[in-house]
């Protein structure tokens, strides 16, 4: 398999998922889940993705689509779309799944996934974070992870508006 047909074998619809999932459950593997609009890919984003990897086997990660990235985040946003954002997030070797999702929240694709660990960022207290209840009462567990201090894709937006 060609490295591009690599990539787009990774990006999934949600019954694409659950079949996925069916056959790593089924292999033991541990499911991680985390979500964002990951619009400009930067430093800080693939460090706290790897360290999310870390804490599990498979990494499933949930994309906001156009649609829901203008809700949380304006009309000028996302700046890339969102197959443009799901082929750099399922380029990170390890990235196993990315799966859309057109809600504000991730609430029902957490619900379908059923994350053994569920992350966030440290900006999170664990138990605010949406899906908390779901992983906890299954077993699973929520996590949050330190961000990499001075990256955002706000300011890298602002960056690029100064030059």
């Amino acid at each position: 398999m060609r490295y591009l047909e690599k990539i787009n074998d990774k990006i999934l619809s949600e019954n694409a998922l659950l079949d996925r999932l069916k056959v790593w459950r089924r292999e033991g593997k541990s499911i991680v889940f985390s979500n964002g609009c990951f619009d400009i890919l930067h430093r800080g984003h693939v460090e706290y993705l790897s360290k999310a990897a870390d804490l599990g086997d498979i990494l499933v990660i949930g994309l906001n689509t156009d649609a829901s990235v203008k809700r949380l985040k304006g009309p000028s946003r996302p700046v890339n779309d969102e197959k443009a954002r799901a082929v750099v997030l399922a380029a990170l070797q390890f990235v196993d799944a990315v799966v859309f999702f057109d809600e504000d929240t991730p609430y029902n694709l957490i619900k379908c996934v059923h994350p053994d660990v569920l992350v966030k960022g440290k900006d999170y207290k664990a138990e605010d974070i949406v899906g908390y209840d779901i992983v906890t009462n299954s077993g699973g567990r929520v996590e949050t992870i330190e961000l990499v201090e001075g990256f955002s894709t706000t300011k890298v937006i602002e960056a690029l508006k100064s030059e």
